[in-house]
């Protein structure tokens, strides 16, 4: 069996189990591996705790939990570790609190991106961001500014092929074209205007940018520019000039390319305008886990998810206790 369909048959089963629930099943393939999730989280080690620290009351909060999947692939890094990706959506009816977070009583739906680490037949680490700004705003007690791009819940790829088969035959142009894309958009601002990203080279004209919640949706240049990328810039111009203490983790399978990190980027804040942030001068690090679909050789559609409530954590800001007097002052107790 190929290395690749190796690593998606370990995780397979246990992806079957959680899709109902069954989040014991980590323990079969996970047993002492590093969990990396995002804030307020932090790092566990084994899937016991994982479980125990993380599922588990997150369960209690959403009984009938659904881990709903719609993209999963698999390819080797550049050092020549194997990675699983695996993106979708948690689901449930929400009828207790979760970290602070008043219920809903209703349905509610929080995008994951995770990504397994394989060796051997098991998994020795995972990294994964879930939105839980998401969340927040579902329940109406998001407490920072005011998202600029379209609040909606990412969903599947339009070809409604996320979990496969991929044509492995497609991987290495896919992976290439994300990573050239990637090379050519780090040069603005530094070497030049908006012209130098080549956009049009490497993305379709009615492309959908799915970002986290915080930052909205984006269909198409205007307004990925406007929505994410003109205030993201402004805020840290020094894009792609700190490589110093990041990573990244390309894989590729099909018309699929996923990158994760820990972190992926870093950067000064020295303008304001990106998240209602200020610029106070201090350097920060990010965690951006995406996905990428191509279709003829352009990108349609990116999934992004940041862990917006870390960088928020790095300057000082405590989302949750901001969350709670605003919570407090909608008469959730």
């Amino acid at each position: 069996m190929p290395e690749v369909e190796r690593a998606k048959a370990v995780m397979a089963p246990v992806f079957a189990a959680m899709r109902s629930g069954g989040f014991g099943a980590l323990a079969r393939v996970a047993p002492k591996a590093l969990f990396r999730m995002c804030h307020p989280f932090g790092d566990l080690r084994g899937a016991e705790a994982f479980v125990g620290e993380v599922i588990a009351p997150l369960q209690v909060a959403l009984p009938d939990l659904e881990r709903q999947e719609f993209i999963r692939i698999a390819g080797f890094d550049a050092e020549g570790a194997l990675w699983v990706g695996s993106g979708g959506s948690y689901a449930g009816r929400w009828v207790a609190p979760w970290l602070g977070i008043p219920p809903t009583r209703r349905s509610v739906v929080m995008r994951f991106h995770e990504f397994y680490r394989i060796e051997g037949n098991a998994c020795v680490e995972m990294q994964a961001i879930w939105d839980i700004p998401e969340m927040m705003m579902q329940a109406g007690v998001w407490p920072m500014v005011p998202q600029l791009g379209r609040f909606q819940h990412a969903p599947a790829p339009m070809t409604q092929d996320g979990l496969g088969p991929h044509d492995p035959s497609a991987s290495a142009v896919s992976g290439s074209h994300v990573i050239d894309m990637l090379t050519a958009m780090v040069r603005h601002p530094s070497q030049g205007g908006p012209e130098v990203m080549e956009l049009e080279r490497f993305w379709h004209p009615d492309f959908m940018w799915y970002g986290p919640a915080g930052i909205g949706t984006a269909r198409g240049v205007e307004e990925f520019r406007r929505f994410h990328q003109i205030p993201f810039l402004n805020a840290m111009p020094d894009r792609g000039q700190h490589p110093e203490g990041t990573v990244h983790h390309f894989m590729a399978e099909g018309a699929y390319v996923g990158v994760t990190g820990w972190p992926n980027m870093q950067q000064t804040l020295t303008g304001d305008g990106w998240l209602g942030l200020p610029p106070t001068g201090q350097r920060i690090t990010l965690r951006s886990l995406d996905f990428w679909r191509l279709e003829d050789g352009l990108i349609r559609e990116n999934w992004v998810l940041v862990d917006l409530l870390d960088v928020y954590a790095q300057i000082g800001v405590d989302v949750f206790a901001r969350m709670k007097e605003l919570a407090w002052s909608r008469g959730y107790r």
